[in-house]
Order: C-alpha cells, then sequence, then structure tokens
C-alpha cells in the first residue's frame, strides 16, 4: 500500500512538470523515483533573473524622460511667469486701454426736440445733426507730431491740446471739438485716418438752430449744450418740446465705441411741435421799424407787441437791443431780458381811455360832458395837476385829443375809489400776463384803501402804477373787443377764450370813436395816422423817475391803439424808452413806428380801408401830456 501511495504522487509530479522542458517525461527512461522539482525551481530562478537584466537594461531610458518632463515643466512655469510679468508690467498701459474689452453699458438715447413755427408753418427753431471730435488719451499717446496734425486739422492750439492730454493722460474720454457741421467733421477724421492717428473717434449730436435769428431772439429764445430751454419759449415750453428720451442696452469696447446694440430698454418720444401765434412776416416788419426807431431817437430799448384784437394772439413782439441765438448769448446791456414782459413804467397818459370808460359806465359822465380845466392846474391832498396849457371847459373827447391831465384827474375824483381801482385790476394791472416766459413781471398797482388824494386823481393819467407792454396791449385789448378782456397767448388759438367783461360794449364803442381824434392833425399824434384807416388811439409820454425826482429830460415815449377803429382786428402798443434826439413826446417818437408797422399789417391781413382817402393837413401839436 505504501509503494502505491508513493507512485500516485510521482505520476501527479509528473504531470506537474510535463509542462516544463526541463523536466523530462515519465516514459523517457528516467529512472524510477526522479523528482522534478529542482528543475522548476531553477526555471523560475531564471526568469527573475533575465527581468532582472531587462529592468537593468531599461533604467537608463526611463530616468531620462524623467527629466525631460520634469524640464518642459520648469519651462511651462516660466514661460507663464513671464507672461505675468509681460501682461502686469510691460504692456500694463497697452491692456487698460485695449483690454477693458466688451462690457454691457446703459445708454441715454435722445428724444428729437419738437420744431417751433410761426402761426402759417414757418419754421422757427429746429434740430440740426452736428458731429463733436473726442479722443482716447490713453490711445492717442503724447507723440507730438500725431498732436501737432491733430491741432492744426482742429483748428486749435497744439500747446494747449498737448497740456489737455497730458491733464486727462488716465481718462479714456475727452472732448476735442464740440458741435462741427458733419461736413467739417468728416475732413477732420479723414486727416485723422490718413495719418494713421489713432484714438479719434466722432460722436453724431442734434444742435438747435433759429433760422430767423435775432427777429425771434427774445420769443424764441435758445437751448444749452444739453438741449435744454434757457430762454424764451424754448425755456417756458420745454417739457412739451423736449419730450421723453429711452434708454438702451450696448456693448462697448476700451474706446468706449459702441459695439453693438444689445437689448432696446426704452424707446424716446419726440417732443411735440409748438405753433406759436406770432405771424413771421409781421415780426419781421415790426423788428426793422423798431430798431429803425431806436438808432432815429438814439434810445436806450424798446418794445413792440402786436395782438390780434379778438383772440389775444400775439402777432408780433420784439425788443430793442436783440440778440441773435444762434452766435450772441451774452448778456450785455440786458440784451436776453424780453423787455416787453419784463421791463416795467409808468404808462402815463395812454390810461385816460381806461378811465374815461370807467366813468361812462359808473354814470359819473356821459359823451356830451364838459369838464372845466381852467387854469391849467389844481390842488388836490398830498399835491397838484398841472396841464401844460389852461384848455379851459372841454368836453371827454377833447381832453383826450389834447391829453388834458386835470381833465382826466376830475373824472377819475368823480368815481370812488374802488370802482377806479377794480376797473384797473380787471384789465390785468398788477398781475402777470403769463405767457410762462422767465422773468415775467406782475407790474405795480396799490390797493386803494391806502391811497391819498394825489394817488386818485393821477392814476388816472398813469402815474403811480406800472405796466410792461404786454399788459398795456392787452388792456387796449379789452376795448377793442367791445368791453372784454381776453388773455394773451404767444400760441396759436382755434377758439378764443371766453374773457372776462371790464366795459360795456357802448362804453367801449365810445371811447374807440373819440380816440379816432387822437391822429388827426388836431391831435397829438398825427404821425401816428395810417393812411385809409380809422385809428383808435392814444399818446403817452413820461417823465423818468429818478433818485432826485421825476426828470424833465428823461422820458418814455408811447403809443397804444388799435385799427380799423369801428371794428378793430388788430391792437399795437409801441415803447420807446428814454430818446435822446430833440423829440421825445410819445407821438412824435413812437407814433411813426405806429403807423409804418399797423399800415403793412393790415395789407397783409387783407383788411380793407374804412376811410375815404383824402388828404390831411397836419398842424403843429397843441396836446398836453403826449
Amino acid at each position: 500500500m505504501g509503494s502505491s501511495a508513493a507512485g500516485a504522487r510521482h505520476q501527479r509530479r509528473a504531470r506537474a512538470c510535463g509542462r516544463h522542458r526541463a523536466c523530462p517525461p515519465a516514459d523517457a527512461g528516467a529512472p524510477a523515483g526522479t523528482d522534478c522539482g529542482g528543475a522548476l525551481v531553477a526555471g523560475r530562478r531564471e526568469k527573475r533573473a533575465r527581468r532582472v537584466r531587462r529592468e537593468e537594461q531599461a533604467l537608463p531610458s526611463y530616468r531620462g524622460r524623467r527629466y525631460t518632463v520634469l524640464a518642459l515643466f520648469v519651462l511651462a512655469a516660466g514661460a507663464l511667469v513671464w507672461r505675468a510679468f509681460d501682461q502686469q508690467i510691460i504692456e500694463k498701459d497697452f491692456l487698460q486701454a485695449e483690454g477693458e474689452d466688451r462690457y454691457l453699458a446703459r445708454v441715454d438715447v435722445s428724444a428729437h426736440r419738437g420744431l417751433i413755427t410761426d402761426r402759417r408753418g414757418d419754421v422757427l427753431a429746429l434740430s440740426t445733426p452736428v458731429d463733436s471730435i473726442t479722443a482716447n488719451p490713453r490711445v492717442l499717446g503724447n507723440d507730438m507730431q500725431r498732436i501737432a496734425m491733430l491741432a492744426q486739422v482742429l483748428g486749435i492750439d497744439a500747446g494747449g491740446l498737448k497740456r489737455r492730454l497730458t491733464q486727462y493722460a488716465q481718462k479714456s474720454y475727452l472732448m476735442l471739438k464740440p458741435r462741427l457741421p458733419p461736413a467739417e467733421a468728416a475732413h477732420v477724421m479723414d486727416v485723422v485716418k490718413a495719418n494713421g492717428i489713432p484714438g479719434v473717434y466722432v460722436e453724431r449730436e442734434y444742435k438747435r438752430y433759429y433760422p430767423a435769428g435775432e427777429v425771434f431772439g427774445h420769443v424764441v429764445g435758445f437751448t444749452n449744450v444739453q438741449d435744454q430751454g434757457q430762454e424764451g419759449v424754448e425755456l417756458a415750453y420745454d417739457r412739451d418740446l423736449r419730450g421723453e428720451p429711452g434708454a438702451k442696452l450696448v456693448l462697448r469696447d476700451g474706446r468706449r465705441q459702441v459695439v453693438d446694440d444689445v437689448e432696446n430698454i426704452r424707446s424716446p418720444r419726440a417732443g411735440n411741435h409748438l405753433a406759436l401765434s406770432i405771424d413771421q412776416r409781421l415780426q419781421f416788419i415790426a423788428y426793422r421799424e423798431l430798431k429803425a426807431a431806436i438808432k432815429r431817437n438814439r434810445a436806450t430799448s424798446g418794445s413792440l407787441v402786436l395782438l390780434d384784437a379778438h383772440t389775444g394772439e400775439v402777432l408780433a413782439m420784439v425788443n430793442q437791443p436783440s440778440f441773435n441765438p444762434n452766435a450772441d448769448r451774452s448778456n450785455r446791456d440786458g440784451r436776453l431780458r424780453n423787455r416787453a414782459v419784463t421791463d416795467l413804467f409808468e404808462p402815463g397818459s395812454t390810461m385816460k381811455p381806461f378811465t374815461v370808460a370807467a366813468a361812462l359806465d359808473a354814470g359819473v359822465i356821459d359823451v356830451g360832458s364838459s369838464i372845466d380845466t381852467a387854469p391849467g392846474f389844481f390842488r388836490v391832498s398830498g399835491g397838484q395837476v398841472r396841464d401844460h396849457h389852461n384848455n379851459k371847459t372841454i368836453d371827454v373827447e377833447t381832453i383826450l385829443r389834447r391829453s388834458s391831465n386835470v381833465g382826466a384827474a376830475k373824472i377819475a375824483l368823480k368815481m370812488d375809489k374802488e370802482t377806479l381801482w377794480k376797473t384797473m385790476h380787471r384789465l390785468g394791472f398788477g398781475e402777470r400776463a403769463e405767457l410762462g416766459f422767465p422773468g415775467e413781471a406782475s407790474g405795480q398797482l396799490n390797493d386803494y384803501r391806502r391811497w391819498a388824494q394825489i394817488d386818485h386823481a393821477t392814476l388816472s393819467f398813469g402815474y403811480g402804477i406800472s405796466v410792461t407792454t404786454l399788459q398795456l396791449a392787452q388792456a387796449y385789448g379789452a376795448l377793442a373787443n367791445d368791453g372784454v378782456l381776453v388773455p394773451a397767448t404767444l400760441l396759436k388759438r382755434d377758439q378764443p377764450p371766453a374773457g372776462r367783461r371790464v366795459f360795456s360794449g357802448k362804453a367801449a364803442a365810445n371811447v374807440r370813436r373819440m380816440l379816432e381824434s387822437v391822429t388827426s392833425a388836431e391831435g397829438t399824434a398825427p404821425d401816428a395816422a395810417v393812411t385809409g384807416y380809422r385809428i383808435a388811439g392814444k399818446t403817452g409820454t413820461v417823465e423818468k423817475l429818478g433818485p432826485g425826482g421825476y426828470s424833465d429830460d428823461r422820458h418814455v415815449a408811447l403809443f397804444a391803439g388799435m385799427a380799423p377803429a369801428r371794428d378793430p382786428r388788430v391792437v399795437l402798443v409801441v415803447m420807446i424808452n428814454d430818446p435822446k434826439g430833440d423829440k421825445f413826446f410819445g407821438g412824435q417818437v413812437a407814433g411813426p413806428v405806429f403807423s409804418a408797422v399797423m399800415a403793412e399789417t393790415l395789407r397783409l391781413m387783407n383788411v380793407a380801408p374804412d376811410l375815404a382817402l383824402e388828404p390831411s393837413l397836419r398842424v403843429a401839436q397843441t396836446g398836453e401830456a403826449r
């Protein structure tokens, strides 16, 4: 049994070793009992030896690859460090100028400002395209040759440009030349591109332009560089004209240039167009005649207002001195002031028709009443009222024709203070006309409860009260409109407002008829007459109040009137301040301006003549306070 077990083990080993060439097969004649385990161990040792030899042979190649990878890593790290140094130190300025690329920005989209036109549609103010030349100082740099070339094409001093670029060297935006005509800006950019000058750009804007220039300076006014109204209608109606700006999201580059529109946030709403009541033709005529009168009489200043008698629309409004809103916007000599609505003066004898109309309505006189003005003066509590001559006893029409202060004062004193005050207040004196102009004056009408008797008397002929040219024209509109005062407006009206009644229609008509005599040969203003038309008007010659009291050599000359007298279409007031020539009476100085402007106005409005064309004999003036 023992020999059988030994044989079995031998067979298993033989089978196991049969796979190894070092062990001969069992039938190869090996001696019985031979063990192949030693051969197996020897084979394994040989295998390990071969592997060790291969690894020893490969070791130099592996170490070379490791050193190569390490060297490449060091080189890459060095390159990164150098790039960072280059960007942060060497190329810092360039990258700051160019590398702030592609950022989102919200920008305003300007609304197109509305047009301003006259009543016939002629354009008085519009927005025209202009181009501004700008620069990015960080891109433009400080190359003196480029700066000199740029300064030359811009027409500016090279040294000054150099200093500005140095001052704003760290900024990315600098205005070089604002608001150039597009053709001029295009020429600048052609030179810039042709000479490779970097960092110079063009921006499109809009600039207000006023075709009529100085003729409409005070009425239309002007805007600033931000397109905001500063004077005149541009300021008074700025909210309507400017509209509402829009907004959008844009993509800008480092040069502040818009690369792309990303999103429209809000579309702009264009401003409203504004149609004024003024007729440009009449405005030119009024401007021409007033300017000539100021020069002829060496006056300090003057104003003229022409109104539609029924609607209250201002057909012309001019002042001297004036200004050109396209160029000269300096306020020297107060030339920016719209004197027709800002400057106050005592209206003098132009107030007498209102006194007479109020007295007619109050029943204290009638058209046939006579007033004793002898001996040419009379005393009242607090002072004295005087005429230039003793007119003796005269009727109401003669009081107006000869402009008697004594006659007007005696009529006023027949009314109680409150009645006279209420009449003047309802005529708009003491309150603004509300055209919306900056600095519009309300004037002065003192409370009747504080009047002395002299105040009561002198108000009748226009002392102790201050008014503007516009207020006086508006008040004369009540006489022209059968006693109803319609507020003045600078906007074209389709339908006039109801207005307020000041006088009865009968009283207004009677006063107009009496005032026709003022421009007759016997009146104080034959120079204000208009051939072929009945004119109802009144002169005013006011002594100016100075530090030492009223001056007898400084005056305000006035003429206020309407035509045709029986059915007035227009009202016109002319005020000449401080004439220094030989003439100073209202009829002499303001009368000719009234005549010239009224004649052209009636012709252009196709108003038929209402008076037979007869030669008029003009005699020397015999009036009083003219």
